[in-house]
């Protein structure tokens, strides 16, 4: 193993005139800002950015390209095996023998370090969060850039008597008072000798709730525990997943007023939700039932997983963070699984999950890997647990704490070849690390929510099995984890009936407009050393065609750029209806039982985002760009749904529905001929019953007998779509199914695209017009940042009037000019 390279933190600090805090409260002066950074010999000396890192300091200076560009990962893996030094001079901007206490505060450093102010050490780190982020050394998604700098805030805070360092609040519902209660947690570091008393008041106007305690602080890290009941004449609107209600909030102020010191008066955000993870006997099967409930009701989860936004942290924005979150959102996702490969992610993160509905599952950052449980390593880890549960466990959005990314899996299929003999000590350490450690404190932390030692587990069922079960993937327990490039994915059939589907997906490669930016001409080929070196997962490329190959042409074009392109495209729809499948398998899994398999009530595909320009298994490009499977994601996550399947040549269609209430709804089914824009038939079913939040079979007929119904109509030739309309403009997305392979269509024909643009207030109206039927029409405006409002459709219609919604400013002839139309049939 490799040495880690060092990064030095110098400070010279000067007197400087004496300044007096207002009140007697706490002095903060920020030492953010202009650092002088230079690396091991002295050889490259620059300014540096704080909050920042080296690899952004050198991008900065113009010392390095994009370190996204080409092959730069390789080219710039000095930068990480260096040393480097960030110093800065500051003159301490009041009097230190005024105040008992002086802290220097790094929030974030990367991450072993030594840390000196006029010479004198005062602190080494080995800890990022506290402790190395693994995927920085490259995982099969992402490049290796492991960064060195001060990536979060940097200050110098004085105070006497004490001072608030965490502030949380929890709610909890009384079931026998039937009344909501917050509890207020405060922590303090008190320097004063002496125990001090106070009055705390809690105020939260729009609840008519108001309550005053009095309090004693104890010398040390002492903690105050405060219950707040919530006026019960008062009508508390609770925080609901997207898609299920509100998120409401309520302004709420706590005031502290201490015998010594000063006043401290907190603002903060009130939310009221309860969570449960249901692990319960299902009628009909054995096993255990593996579902969330949130204020009583069970949800499905619909949603991703999160990865780093950027191997470069310094560099996620809060926009960037808006962006990629209110695009889960607006494709009907309620929930994300923040991946334990990675970082815990920074305040406005959950805040923004907070305001739009987004559940999270926050593993801890611990990931496919054994991990060590020396006395120094254990109180690391407990000192980063604990203090990252006191941050975050006010947010409504996070349900679930779970303690490690495919551990438990490891161990008991042995991935690290463990000796048998060995075994018990792995278990031991195992049970260690995440049970003893890591969970104990999260219980004593937070009891507001639940925690799950490992993904996938077997949850209760590894417990009784000691927390290793002999098989984490059963299907009849906990969650599962769930890849398979080989078979073909249009068949529902290799999927598991699983609990919970936590991981599960297909990769695609990133828009050409998104490539371009990191290559240059000569890369861009399927098969050129640019295209092998962005591909870091094993065989994955041939992988992508291999799945093509089941149902689409390949592309034969001699022109290899049109071919690159081509083949980008055919990843894409790949990808998106291999997702499309698999999702609506679980979907339509959540109200069933068979063969002891299935009430299936959570699809979690594997991943969300991009940490860079590469082919990877995220709807979300580097950058922002929706892929077609985010498109898809938007339908197949829809909170009303028909969805089709064939079993032994039968046709069945359920209806799903994520609705409160059950809907008397008409299922209209259409066949089409690929030659035809007219429909070949249509059957209209009234009355159909969707019932709330279920997936019921609503319709089945043999497809023998839809053929003959439908004259001229035979697999190759014909293809299925329906919808379910109701009353009040309620309607589901139209879905699809195909009879055969779209390589096997018979009488889809070269189709005439074109489409007109005009501006209507702050988006943009594309009317598309063909000729034919048009599969997997695709619309691509290049750089121009912004979404569709539909994409990837099959067009069984001559015309379609799609909505484009900019994130930056454009203009009709900007999009007119940028605007690409591909369907299956322009692949040649």
């Amino acid at each position: 193993m490799g040495r880690a390279a060092l990064l030095l933190l110098l400070l010279v600090a000067t007197a400087g005139r004496a300044g007096v805090s207002a009140a007697g409260g706490p002095e903060v002066h920020s030492l953010r800002g202009s650092w002088r950074l230079r690396n091991g010999n002295g050889s490259v000396v620059l300014r540096g950015e704080v909050p920042g890192c080296v690899h952004t300091a050198l991008h900065r200076r113009g010392l390095i390209q994009d370190p996204y560009y080409r092959f730069n990962d390789v080219m710039y893996r000095w930068i990480s095996l260096d040393n480097w030094t960030y110093s800065r001079t500051f003159k301490t901007p009041f009097d230190i023998k005024k105040w008992q206490k002086v802290n220097l505060v790094f929030e974030g450093v990367d991450t072993v370090a030594q840390i000196l102010i006029n010479n004198i050490t005062l602190g080494r780190t080995d800890n990022m969060f506290n402790r190395y982020e693994q995927c920085s050394f490259s995982w099969d998604w992402g490049p290796s850039f492991p960064t060195q700098g001060i990536w979060k805030d940097v200050r110098i805070e004085a105070y006497n008597h004490y001072h608030l360092i965490y502030f949380s609040l929890t709610s909890f519902f009384v079931k026998s008072a039937q009344q909501w209660s917050l509890e207020i947690e405060s922590i303090f570091d008190v320097v004063s000798s002496k125990p001090i008393a106070g009055l705390v008041t809690v105020n939260i106007p729009k609840l008519q709730t108001q309550q005053t305690f009095g309090v004693k602080l104890q010398p040390g890290e002492g903690s105050i525990v405060l219950l707040v009941n919530i006026n019960k004449s008062s009508a508390v609107e609770a925080w609901w997943p997207n898609g299920h209600g509100k998120q409401t909030g309520y302004n709420m102020t706590t005031t502290f007023i201490m015998e010594a010191g000063y006043q401290i008066e907190k603002y903060s955000k009130a939310y009221f939700r309860t969570v449960e993870l249901v692990q319960e006997p299902i009628p009909g099967s054995p096993g255990l039932s593996f579902y969330f409930k949130i204020n009583g009701r069970p949800i499905f989860i619909k949603g991703s997983n999160w990865i780093p936004a950027d191997s470069f942290q310094d560099r996620v924005t809060y926009d960037t963070l808006w962006l990629l979150l209110k695009s889960a959102a607006d494709a009907n996702m309620n929930a994300l699984r923040v991946w334990g490969g990675g970082v815990y992610e920074q305040d406005e993160f959950y805040n923004i999950c907070d305001e739009i509905g987004i559940m999270i599952w926050q593993d801890f950052m611990f990931a496919c890997a054994l991990y060590p449980t020396d006395q120094n390593y254990l109180e690391s880890v407990r000192a980063e647990v604990s203090h990252q549960v006191r941050r975050l466990k006010s947010h409504p959005s996070i349900i679930l704490w779970s303690g490690n990314n495919e551990n438990e899996a490891a161990i008991a299929s042995n991935w690290f070849s463990i000796p048998y003999a060995d075994r018990e000590v792995y278990i031991k350490d195992y049970v260690l690390l995440y049970v003893k450690n890591i969970r104990e404190i999260v219980l004593a932390e937070d009891k507001s929510r639940p925690f799950i030692a490992s993904s996938p587990t077997n949850g209760l069922e590894s417990v009784k099995e000691g927390w290793v079960s002999q098989n984490p993937y059963d299907t009849h327990y906990g969650d599962t984890h769930f890849y398979d490039y080989n078979n073909d994915c249009w068949n529902w059939t290799v999927y598991p009936k699983t609990r919970f589907a936590s991981e599960y997906g297909f990769q695609s490669w990133p828009s050409f407009s998104t490539i371009e930016k990191v290559s240059s001409t000569e890369d861009w080929s399927y098969t050129s050393n640019f295209s092998l070196h962005r591909q870091h997962h094993e065989n994955g490329n041939d992988q992508m065609l291999q799945q093509i190959g089941h149902h689409f042409k390949l592309p034969q074009s001699t022109d290899p750029i049109k071919k690159f392109k081509d083949t980008i495209y055919l990843t894409q729809v790949m990808q998106a209806q291999c997702i499309k499948t698999e999702t609506e398998f679980y979907r339509f899994s959540q109200s069933e039982i068979i063969k002891g398999e299935g009430h299936t009530m959570g699809a979690l595909y594997w991943q969300l985002n991009d940490i860079w320009q590469a082919p990877s298994w995220a709807s979300l490009e580097y950058g922002g760009k929706w892929k077609l499977l985010h498109y898809f994601a938007q339908n197949f996550f829809a909170p009303l749904l028909p969805v089709a399947y064939e079993d032994k040549g039968v046709l069945y269609i359920y209806g799903v529905s994520d609705l409160h209430a059950d809907r008397k709804l008409t299922l209209r089914v259409i066949v089409h001929a690929w030659s035809s824009l007219e429909p070949v038939c249509t059957l209209a079913k009234d009355g159909v019953t969707v019932k709330a939040q279920s997936a019921v079979l609503i319709y089945m007929e043999s497809i023998n007998n839809l053929l003959e119904r439908c004259r001229n109509c035979t697999r190759k030739s014909c293809v299925i779509t329906f919808c379910l309309v109701g009353e009040g403009g309620l309607q589901s997305p139209t879905n699809h199914h195909f009879l055969s392979s779209l390589k096997d269509a018979v009488g889809l024909e070269k189709t005439h695209l074109s489409a007109s643009v005009s501006q209507r207030d702050d988006v943009y109206v594309f009317v598309l017009q063909t000729t034919a039927i048009a599969p997997f029409v695709s619309l691509d405006v290049g750089h121009i940042k912004g979404r569709f409002s539909d994409n990837g459709f099959l067009m069984t219609e001559k015309k379609k009037v799609v909505v484009f919604y900019p994130w930056e400013p454009t203009s009709v002839e900007d999009l007119e000019e940028s605007l690409t139309l591909t369907s299956l049939v322009d692949v040649v």
